[in-house]
């Protein structure tokens, strides 16, 4: 089983063989590491400053699967749990190993290249035998729209013998410029989609792994129901479970297809930016109002200078998956000394919350009947109290530069309303002045001149220092 992956980093002002650093690989020495049922190497056919090509070898062993109790699944019959495809083809099996080898890269993490790892950088990847259960042009329908160049080319049979027709393999190479991240976390979920077939235990873990890897793309994705209910092999009631869950992430998947730069997530934007004003107002002891699950909270506790956290929300259920989402019992227990999780309400005044540094609402007020705004305004800005608030939502205005979204459609349709700026700006002013707060606008993602951003950002400070 051969996977490779290769860039020059063209345009990125770095030598190629720096994407070693960004796959947490080391060009000069190959690596290993086992898995069930075999073993996942790690080494680089290239590494010059002008081009990069690392290749994973996944070499399985069916009767070593079969002892493990991942040998059974859709063969049949005995024989076919030890004579397969296995060992030659790309699979669930190569994903968990892709999982595993790049686990670090596929978080977007990079200590020693972060500049690099935050950007789209061009990419080639092949694949030389992917099984494609429902013909070639499902590898296109899955890959194209996020963001990949798709050149997949049946297998024949026999090569010598034409009449025979092409096998159920394809040879798959995708060209693009995407963040490495959003790469391998596209592999790690299609690769058993197209197969069909998942060769292990798939059980409401394996939810939470779609999620993860789809963050930022799946649910904007035209296939979404068909890569859900293949990659959790057709268990509906898992699938209606992760669809959900997906449906809950206020738009955020939502891709610009108009920026020059490639395919750009704005949840991760958002988030990036949204930690980065609170690092920039040095806030210490942070409220995530509305938390869902956990996404910006993630972001949060990798600042080792916030020193409390609290999530909260007002669904029990957001809570607890947010909880799986940040492996919160294994923490640390200096982790989990500075995060709290709360069920509560943004419409309901809380004496747990006032005082804070900050408080931040990410895509919430959207969520609210418009006559509930101004018990939202009353619990926040007065009740809580806070030294800054941070409110960001969509704007109705660039909706029209999103080709996946019907025209006159809200982003989320939990969303009781989308403001344009001026009623955004028109709010927060009457909600500052009230409540004794200035306020400065910011936004967020690629600037339409006409438009402006996809995603409006309110600073409100407190107008008196404590």
């Amino acid at each position: 089983m051969f996977l490779t992956l290769g860039t020059d980093l063209a345009g990125v002002n770095a030598p190629a063989s720096d994407f070693g650093f960004l796959l947490h690989k080391n060009p000069a020495r190959p690596q290993a590491i086992e898995v069930t049922g075999g073993s996942a190497h790690v080494f680089y056919p290239e590494a010059t400053d002008e081009r990069c090509t690392a290749a994973v070898l996944l070499e399985i062993d069916p009767i070593g699967l079969v002892r493990a109790g991942r040998g059974k699944a859709a063969e049949g019959f005995t024989l076919g749990q030890y004579v397969n495809d296995r060992p030659y083809a790309a699979s669930s099996l190569l994903a968990v190993a892709l999982g595993k080898l790049f686990r670090t890269a596929m978080n977007g993490r990079c200590d020693a290249r972060p500049e690099l790892a935050a950007r789209p950088i061009p990419l080639e990847i092949h694949v030389p035998a992917l099984p494609c259960s429902s013909g070639a042009d499902l590898a296109e329908r899955l890959f194209a729209p996020l963001g990949w160049t798709v050149d997949a080319r049946p297998v024949p049979l026999d090569p010598e013998i034409p009449a025979w027709g092409d096998s159920r393999y394809v040879d798959l190479r995708l060209t693009g410029v995407l963040r490495l991240a959003d790469a391998l976390n596209h592999l790690y979920v299609m690769l058993p989609v197209l197969d069909d077939a998942k060769h292990y235990w798939v059980g409401s873990d394996e939810v939470d792994k779609l999620v993860r890897a789809g963050e930022g793309w799946l649910a904007a994705h035209p296939e979404k129901d068909l890569i859900s209910h293949r990659y959790l092999a057709h268990r509906r009631y898992l699938a209606d479970a992760a669809l959900e869950r997906l449906a809950e992430v206020d738009g955020e998947e939502l891709v610009d297809e108009s920026s020059d730069e490639g395919s750009v997530s704005l949840a991760v934007e958002r988030r990036t930016t949204v930690a980065g004003v609170l690092r920039e107002l040095g806030a210490r002891r942070i409220a995530d109002i509305g938390c869902g699950e956990g996404a910006l909270v993630g972001e949060l506790l990798k600042d080792p200078m916030i020193g409390e956290l609290i999530a909260t929300d007002v669904s029990a259920r957001a809570l607890i998956w947010a909880k799986r989402r940040l492996h919160y019992d294994d923490l640390p227990d200096r982790q989990r000394d500075r995060l709290r999780f709360i069920q509560s309400s943004v419409t309901y005044s809380d004496e747990r919350l006032a005082g804070l540094d900050a408080v931040v609402l990410m895509e919430v007020i959207e969520h609210v009947d418009p006559p509930r705004l101004p018990a939202l305004a009353k619990s926040v800005f007065q009740a809580a109290h806070p030294a800054a608030v941070v409110v960001t939502t969509p704007n109705s205005e660039y909706n029209v530069l999103f080709p996946s979204l019907p025209a006159g459609n809200f982003r989320h349709p939990d969303h009781r309303f989308e403001w344009t700026r001026a009623e955004f700006e028109t709010w927060s002013k009457q909600v500052a002045d009230r409540y004794g707060y200035t306020v400065e606008f910011r936004p967020v993602g690629p600037v339409d001149p006409k438009l402006g951003a996809p995603t409006q950002l309110a600073l409100f400070r407190q107008a008196v220092a404590r």
